[in-house]
């Protein structure tokens, strides 16, 4: 049964079956572009892939496969990785789209979905996103989401923006 449904997607929990369609994608130089720039192997994917499976299985915030009905076609991830920010744990919203889908406004309205989530089924306080500075693309979905920006850093070497949305209620204060 799918985790959440938007007008157009679905996200589910990966699995195991993922492997072969997620390893496509990662094989990708455009889809990998903002995540160090290489593409991936079989094997660096496989373990990416389990990474993400032992927090869905453990009931922590995870990346969830982001899929088109009715073909259940795999798109990319969108979804949560803790992340370590300047000395603070951070649950990041992040996602990577199939080139092929880039500029139909699938990135956003999975973002979307993903956040709403976050605060309305999770109880998140906070979200954030990771942005290299050239993505001009990512900055903009997380500005949909009603993310600002809250700074720039260094986040494993690169230079990176950091955008943040509180939840509805804090926004609120």
């Amino acid at each position: 049964m799918p985790l959440l449904r938007t007008a157009r997607l679905i996200l589910r929990d990966f699995n195991e079956t993922d492997l072969d369609a997620l390893a496509v994608l990662t094989a990708k130089d455009k889809f990998m572009r903002f995540s160090g720039g290489a593409a991936l192997s079989r094997e660096q994917t496989a373990a990416i892939l389990e990474r993400i499976m032992v927090r869905t299985r453990a009931n922590l915030p995870a990346q969830f496969a982001l899929t088109i009905p009715p073909s259940g076609q795999l798109l990319g991830y969108c979804g949560f990785f803790l992340q370590h920010v300047d000395e603070v744990d951070e649950i990041e919203i992040a996602y990577r789209l199939d080139p092929d889908f880039w500029g139909e406004g699938l990135a956003t309205e999975a973002a979307c979905a993903v956040r709403d989530h976050a605060f309305t089924d999770l109880a998140l306080k906070r979200v954030i996103s990771l942005i290299h500075p050239d993505n001009i693309a990512s900055r903009r979905v997380a500005e949909k989401t009603g993310m600002t920006f809250e700074k720039q850093t260094t986040f494993r070497g690169f230079p990176t923006l950091v955008f943040a949305a509180l939840a509805p209620e804090l926004e609120a204060v």
